[in-house]
């Protein structure tokens, strides 16, 4: 099963849910309807905002990063978990595994940089409106998507390098529906203490810097909201912000949860929960972001409506 020279297994064996073997297939209609669901909405936000020359603008670019994102994220992992509940493919290869986290954790990171983007565009348009074109042109559009997958790239590298120095001699049976970083390095036979440091330093390094950043946009744009003078003014001011802070609720607790999950024993916590939860976390806030934005963001909701209507009443 291992190479001699490197200890690396040529496959791993993806064991599914653990203790909710009965309910896969049950599961895997739930995972199917919501993946298609999402590939759908995701879609057709890319080719509402991308038709139509009103929406190019820096919230709907970004919109469209993330909606790629999220194209991306649920097609990594679900494809291959629906194989383990229909065909028994449990099989995937060690590189197979690495580019599986690779893009999974990559794609998190750069989301989250994405939100971190959405979240200055939303200050700077509601706090300094007269300087929204000035400050928000396409050449910061293309700076912040750069430094976004530049520093996702940088942080992943030395994930994929540990992952790979590691030996894997005793077992190469992953108990979850994909690759996950933990859920791989924890089956080495060597220390893994430098994957648990540097585990903590990713999220330190993302998700609570820009979720922390977040927070100090939404304390000044809840000042400058509560400034207005009519509560119809207060209402469509903070309209989108509330799409905003749903989606960034969706990526976040999942992720928390996920991290802490990872470090309570299954003594306490059983391990089909987390993963459950991980399988949700790569499929829902894919699925609901564009509909969360699609239904309460009214120029992309006015324009969809437009062009398939537009669509059916030129069939017929």
């Amino acid at each position: 099963m291992a190479n001699a020279t490197s200890f690396h297994p040529d496959f791993f064996l993806l064991k599914g849910i653990p203790g909710l073997e009965n309910s896969h297939l049950l599961l895997s209609g739930l995972f199917f309807f919501m993946y298609i669901l999402g590939v759908a909405a995701n879609s057709i936000l890319i080719v509402v905002i991308s038709l139509h020359e009103s929406l190019h603008q820096p919230m709907y670019i970004f919109l469209v990063m993330l909606a790629v994102g999220d194209l991306v994220l649920c097609s990594s992992p679900v494809p291959k978990t629906l194989s383990i509940f229909w065909f028994g493919s449990h099989e995937i290869s060690f590189n197979g595994c690495l580019v599986q986290i690779f893009f999974i954790h990559f794609i998190c990171m750069t989301e989250s940089a994405i939100l971190l983007a959405l979240a200055y565009d939303r200050y700077i348009a509601i706090c300094y409106p007269l300087a929204y074109v000035t400050k928000l042109t396409l050449s910061f559009v293309r700076t912040a998507v750069s430094v976004s997958v530049t520093r996702s790239v940088v942080i992943m590298i030395p994930v994929i390098l540990l992952l790979w120095w590691l030996p894997y001699q005793d077992s190469n049976v992953i108990e979850h529906t994909y690759c996950e970083h933990m859920a791989m390095a924890r089956l080495a036979t060597a220390s893994i203490l430098a994957n648990v440091i540097y585990g903590m330093i990713i999220i330190i390094l993302t998700f609570v810097i820009d979720l922390f950043l977040i927070g100090l946009s939404y304390v000044s744009i809840i000042q400058a909201v509560m400034r207005l003078s009519t509560s119809d003014a207060r209402h469509k001011t903070s309209s989108t912000c509330v799409s905003h802070l749903c989606v960034i609720t969706l990526l976040y607790v999942p992720a928390f949860f996920s991290f802490i999950a990872h470090r309570i024993p299954h003594s306490h916590l059983p391990p089909y929960v987390h993963i459950l939860v991980a399988n949700l976390y790569v499929i829902v806030p894919p699925m609901l972001n564009p509909i969360i934005y699609g239904v309460r963001t009214k120029e992309i909701r006015q324009k969809a409506i437009k062009m398939f209507t537009g669509k059916i009443t030129g069939y017929h």
